[in-house]
Parts: C-alpha cells; sequence; structure tokens
C-alpha cells in the first residue's frame, strides 16, 4: 500500500503554514514534509501532527543563510561547525516531531574541487554518526542544475558510490524522481537499483514540477514499481499545484487513507463558497 506525505511548503498554500497540517489531514494524508520548520517551534508544529494524527516523514536540516542563497554547508570548507550546530538544531525539532529521517543540504560548490569533496565527506560522516544516536537517518539527495545552478550534489552516481563507500547504515539516497529524470533519466531502472540504499523517495511531474500526472513520466507506472520493490516509506509530493491545491488532487483520490476531519475544515469552506486560507484554527 502506497502512502503519501504532502509537502507543505509547495502544497496547501492557500492556508497559513501551521493550519497546512490540518488541510492535508483533511485531504487524506497520512504524513507531511517541508523544506523547513524553523520560523516556528517545535511543539506548535508537534501539536498540529498529533491533534490530525499525521507522521512527520522529512524536513531539511538548515542551510545556512537562505536569504543569501546558501543552499547547505556541507560541502563548503571551513563550515564544519555551523554543519554541527544545525545538526543540533534539527535533532531538537526531530525530538519534538518524532521524524526518523533528516536531509542535509550539501550546498553551493564544485565538485572537481578536492577540499569541497574532503568537506562533504566530514559533515556528512559526523551528522550521521549524530543522528544515529537519536535514531535517524541522514538523507542526501541529488538536486538538477536547472532548479539549483552550482549545487554540490547534482550526480546521482557521486551519491551512490558516497553512500556505498561509507557504509553508515543510517545515510540514506533521497530519491527524487523530479530530478532524477531532469538529471539522468531511467527512473525504472534505477529505482531497481538503487531501491537498496533508498531511504525516501519524491515525486512531481517533468518538466513542470506540478502534479504527478500528464507530462513526460507515466506515474502509474511508476507507482505500480515502486510497490512491486516493497518500498515501505513514505513518497513526498514535492510538487507546485497547477491550479489551487484541492483541485489538483484528482491523482491522488485512489490513495487517499482517511476521510474528512470530523471539523470538515477544508470541504466545508468549500462547500460554502469560502476562501479556506481565511479560516481561523
Amino acid at each position: 500500500m502506497l502512502r503519501f506525505a504532502a509537502n507543505l511548503t509547495m502544497m496547501f498554500n492557500e492556508w497559513p503554514f501551521l493550519d497546512r497540517f490540518d488541510a492535508a489531514a483533511d485531504a487524506g494524508f497520512e504524513a507531511v514534509e517541508y523544506l523547513f520548520p524553523y520560523d516556528f517551534p517545535p511543539d506548535a508544529i508537534a501539536a498540529r501532527l498529533e491533534r490530525n494524527h499525521l507522521a512527520q516523514a522529512l524536513f531539511n536540516l538548515p542551510p545556512g543563510d537562505w536569504a543569501a542563497g546558501e543552499r547547505g554547508l556541507a560541502a563548503l570548507s571551513g563550515r564544519l561547525k555551523e554543519v554541527q550546530k544545525s545538526v543540533e538544531t534539527g535533532l531538537a525539532y526531530a525530538a519534538a516531531t518524532g521524524v526518523k529521517r533528516l536531509h542535509l543540504m550539501s550546498g553551493i560548490a564544485d565538485r572537481r574541487d578536492a577540499e569541497s569533496v574532503e568537506a562533504y565527506r566530514k559533515a556528512v560522516v559526523w551528522s550521521a554518526e549524530k543522528l544515529g544516536r537519536s535514531g535517524v537517518d541522514l538523507l542526501l539527495e541529488p538536486i538538477n542544475a536547472r532548479n539549483m545552478p552550482g549545487y554540490f550534489l547534482n550526480d546521482f552516481a557521486f551519491a551512490e558510490s558516497l553512500i556505498r563507500d561509507l557504509g553508515l547504515p543510517n545515510v540514506k539516497l533521497q530519491f527524487d524522481v523530479y530530478h532524477r529524470q531532469i538529471m539522468q533519466g531511467d527512473v525504472t531502472m534505477a529505482l531497481r537499483t538503487l531501491m537498496p540504499i533508498i531511504g525516501y523517495i519524491q515525486i512531481a511531474s517533468v518538466p513542470s514540477r506540478h502534479e504527478p500526472h500528464e507530462e513526460e513520466l507515466n506515474y502509474p507506472f511508476l507507482f505500480e514499481e515502486i510497490e512491486r520493490l516493497r518500498y515501505d516509506g513514505f513518497i513526498g509530493c514535492e510538487y507546485v499545484p497547477r491550479q489551487g491545491t484541492l483541485e489538483g488532487l484528482g491523482w491522488f483520490a485512489p490513495y487517499a487513507a482517511k476521510s474528512a476531519h470530523p471539523r470538515g475544515h477544508w470541504r466545508a469552506a468549500v462547500a460554502d463558497g469560502l476562501d479556506p486560507s481565511r479560516e481561523g484554527t
């Protein structure tokens, strides 16, 4: 049985961030993910997860100064202490939310530079060992250069080689189908080959990064393949809705695990012709 996590950074933007947890549960999602939780207290997020019976599937460790263009620190020479501090911060949120997977962003750096490669290895090893003491997996995600120019970890082969070489049990591959298709294609064979080291899967259409249907990928086939391969984790829906989030959930209807929340949060709002983003909590 496939299980899906709504990405609350990209989806349900019709609601304020904390209300997106309610909306995702009402829509039938069992879990949520998002880029970063750090603008909100850990207990506020934990309360929304608990009251909606949602699992926290994934989020990223702090990436440095995002507004200034930093996209992670791990491959930046001389920034290990900041990486270590970011892991401590991530662990505080992990303890509150129960998340078992955290993504370490590599940053903007040249993979041909030996110092960057060495900095990245050290950061991955230190972070994995620290997270492992709390039973948390460290995820590494290759990201395509079109969406994030200059990103250090932009190759699946490099990620696979590093994970296998390190041999650390809690270092896993974050397999984003969208990024894989843009970078290297051959998605099905890659899933088959890499499944032993995959810790998490994410989806979106290609090339537009909308709902996982239409365009160049056959998602019904890929979903069957993922199930056949006995992947038992959540599948993160990291896509930007074409129009409204709810209007685009037709693809998800066969997989929705829950009926509407007793409050009828978004369903009642839509039925009454109201704007859900204006509702209170």
